[in-house]
């Protein structure tokens, strides 16, 4: 069950690749913008491209209602690039890779495909007061979130 709406996020600090190099990403380094938080199991897997993919598509939406969307995943951040790229997904991806913040979440998706635990698929809306407005993990990783309600809740 991923963490109440509410309650307080957890504050993190996570690594990002980019072409300056690998950067901190922070839930706090929020520049007054709510923050749209995208936990997702794998990168190079289907539904997951499917999904940043779309957002991509579709972040002048968020943008339009002052959020920032970031991407968590246990690969490293080098794949999260790799994946990217492939991809043209322009979303900040930040690596979980040691699950600390997947599991400050409460959104581990135990032994995917047998291949070991990774993040669930599951959404935050994180207000720029640090509140979560909107918290959603999905029944299985090849669901998506309720984007209209993320919306709604960026707009609420």
């Amino acid at each position: 069950m991923p963490i109440a709406v509410g309650s307080t996020a957890p504050d993190f600090s996570l690594k990002s690749k980019n072409a300056d190099g690998l950067a901190d990403v922070k839930l706090s380094d929020n520049g007054g913008k709510a923050t749209v938080l995208l936990f997702f199991p794998l990168a190079f897997t289907g539904v997951c491209t499917q999904e940043f993919c779309d957002v991509t598509a579709g972040l002048s939406a968020y943008e339009a209602l002052n959020a920032r969307v970031i991407g968590v995943s246990v690969d490293s951040p080098f794949a999260q690039e790799a994946w990217a790229n492939a991809n043209s997904i322009k979303i900040t991806l930040a690596s979980d890779l040691n699950k600390e913040v997947t599991q400050a979440y409460d959104v581990v998706f135990p032994m995917l495909a047998g291949v070991g635990d990774t993040s669930a698929r599951a959404a935050f809306v994180i207000g720029a007061d640090g509140i979560v407005k909107y918290a959603e993990q999905t029944p299985a990783p090849t669901d998506l979130p309720n984007f209209d309600a993320i919306k709604a809740a960026l707009a609420g």
